[in-house]
């Protein structure tokens, strides 16, 4: 094949996680998939919208277990591994948990995509597990019609510092530890309005680490985490929301964004589910107009953690912020209210 025919975007309909199905129709589905079966042992499972499932193993210590894939949203198949690996991963930070072992999720078309490019994926895939001292300890995978690549992961927690997406209380303020705009370069990218070299910010984004999840388990003034992924900053704001039964108050200013991000956004660059998401969250939000829109709904692959943060314990905090080179995040981009049972998310 010519290396043009191999390019790992060309060979999907969607990419990363803007390959999540639609947050209305994946709750009609849960609906139906939750039993009445009591598992007293089970903290966290699918009757929440929460990241991971937790399972209490007893003597204070518990399990987290998850498991995340998704098609290329990149070419370079190195780069592809270490994103979905990252963005596996994050799900276990965002509970205030390490990871302890991975194992690999392997769709591929065989007949039409050599086997080279699996290996590199497999690398690029273990050299992120590599980096947080995890093994890549085996996995499935099937012949498939497109390429897929994700792990399976675990990880452990002491049950005093679980964190979930539903604990936010009135008053905590909001950070995000990285820039939105993934899914909207990565539509630009498949439809060849920028390059390579003009997505690589965003690569670097998708391929750093949430590792200081872990640092904020630990925190009891860290009151809920979440990841932002396929549903975008405004859908897992949403989520917390809910879970937690109250509004909250969106800094639009203060919300950081890849370079490149606002032009494309003016021109409605953007990911399918994109809109799918906002047809969700239309009725729940207001001040919301325009390109903006098309940011906050963006479905981001391998976010930031959306962090929910007494505001007494702000400045200590801000210094494990610093600790872990996050210095530009440490500006609130919003904060959680009392609900006033109208409108959820203001956008300001």
């Amino acid at each position: 094949m010519e290396r043009e025919e191999l390019l790992l975007t060309k060979f999907t309909h969607g990419a990363g996680c803007g390959c999540k199905i639609a947050p209305a129709m994946l709750r009609e589905i849960l609906t139906y998939s939750i039993t009445d079966a009591a598992f007293a042992n089970l903290l966290v499972g699918n009757e929440s919208a929460d990241d991971a499932a937790v399972y209490d193993m007893g003597n204070n210590d518990c399990l987290i277990s998850t498991t995340d894939f998704f098609l290329p949203i990149v070419d370079d198949p190195i780069d592809f591994g270490r994103i979905a690996a990252a963005n596996a991963l994050s799900d276990v930070y965002a509970m205030g948990g390490t990871p302890i072992m991975a194992l690999a999720i392997l769709g591929w078309p065989v007949e039409k995509l050599p086997v080279e490019l699996v290996q590199k994926i497999l690398q690029g895939g273990r050299s992120v597990c590599n980096k947080v001292g995890i093994p890549l300890a085996g996995g499935h995978s099937i012949d498939s019609t497109e390429p897929i690549f994700g792990l399976s992961v675990n990880g452990v927690v002491k049950k005093q510092h679980i964190k979930r997406n539903n604990t936010a209380k009135a008053g905590d303020q909001l950070f995000l530890t990285k820039p939105i705009g993934t899914g909207i370069l990565a539509t630009a990218l498949k439809r060849k309005l920028i390059s390579a070299e003009e997505m690589r910010p965003a690569v670097d984004v998708m391929c750093s680490l949430n590792t200081i999840g872990s640092a904020f388990g630990k925190q009891d003034y860290v009151h809920a985490i979440t990841d932002v992924t396929g549903f975008g900053l405004l859908g897992h704001l949403l989520e917390m929301c809910e879970g937690s039964n109250l509004d909250a108050e969106l800094f639009d200013d203060a919300i950081k964004i890849i370079d490149g991000v606002d032009s494309l956004a003016k021109q409605f660059v953007a990911p399918d589910n994109t809109f799918r998401n906002w047809k969700s969250y239309e009725q729940k939000t207001e001040g919301i107009t325009g390109e903006r829109l098309v940011i906050l709904c963006d479905p981001q692959t391998s976010g930031g953690l959306l962090v929910a943060v007494d505001p007494s314990y702000r400045e200590k905090f801000i210094e494990i912020m610093i600790e872990n080179n996050l210095t530009e995040y440490i500006k609130p981009i919003g904060v959680m209210k009392e609900s006033k049972g109208e409108k959820r998310v203001a956008v300001i």
